[in-house]
């Protein structure tokens, strides 16, 4: 047997879930939607269907409420167009934030509020109320300068094979992106649709809650909500989906 005939029997093996004959070449980086069910893309695209769009409510009235309000100093929620594309970037300090971060930042800092913490109700509601505002938006974060460092702590950790099951990022949302795992299609893994409405999860949820379940997925150490890790490894994949456009809050399976 030939040494990439070896290497293609060894993948199948490691991925007994994934139907047999997928091993294409790497796909074409596609938006999320595109591997939607026609019922998913349409409620993904219908507020009246969208359970995420309770928490988009919720968001907008957050951004309203207090005296400190984050409407007292950017104005009016709309605003916020655009923003959620540029996201992760690194801030004046050099730390690298996401949407999340950036409004954690700005709560403890310029609100003088003690954080709402990672997962929070409170933080996906008005993570997802600002996304929406870039929703349609094409994904334009910076990935020189600053940022570039963290762009190729990202870049290894999606090339890296990890866990028991000792795969890559890669091997699933670039060589096997459009085929079926489970009941499900493996999409480019963009992160432009979170947080996003989860089936499985009957609640709105973050990438990062995604990322962990990935990691579980393959049998390998679940990261910190918020670790370094996972934030370069989001700032790759906002890479890989410049051009894209946000679809937040999503609808996912």
């Amino acid at each position: 047997m030939s040494a990439g005939r070896r290497t293609k029997r060894a993948l199948v093996l490691a991925l007994p879930w994934v139907a047999v004959g997928l091993l294409a070449g790497a796909a074409e980086i596609r938006p999320t939607r595109d591997y939607l069910s026609p019922e998913l893309r349409g409620a993904q695209d219908d507020p009246s269907r969208h359970p995420g769009w309770l928490w988009v409510e919720e968001g907008e009235s957050q951004w309203r409420a207090g005296g400190r309000s984050c409407q007292s100093c950017h104005g009016d929620i709309g605003s916020m167009a655009g923003v959620a594309a540029r996201y992760p970037a690194v801030a004046a300090d050099g730390a690298l934030l996401n949407l999340e971060g950036r409004i954690e930042r700005c709560r403890t800092a310029n609100q003088g509020e003690a954080a709402f913490g990672y997962e929070s109700e409170a933080l996906l509601s008005l993570t997802a109320a600002i996304a929406l505002r870039s929703r349609g938006m094409p994904v334009a974060v910076a990935t020189e300068g600053p940022a570039a460092p963290f762009l190729e702590e990202g870049r290894r950790f999606y090339e890296t094979r990890q866990g028991q099951l000792n795969l890559a990022c890669g091997q699933c949302h670039d060589d096997n992106a459009g085929r079926h795992l489970r009941g499900d299609v493996i999409s480019n893994g963009l992160g432009t649709g979170y947080p996003a409405y989860r089936l499985d999860w009957n609640t709105l949820g973050s990438l990062h809650r995604r990322l962990r379940a990935c990691s579980l997925g393959v049998r390998a150490e679940q990261l910190a909500l918020g670790s370094p890790e996972y934030l370069a490894l989001e700032l790759f994949l906002a890479s890989r989906a410049r051009g894209q456009p946000i679809e937040a809050p999503g609808l996912r399976r």
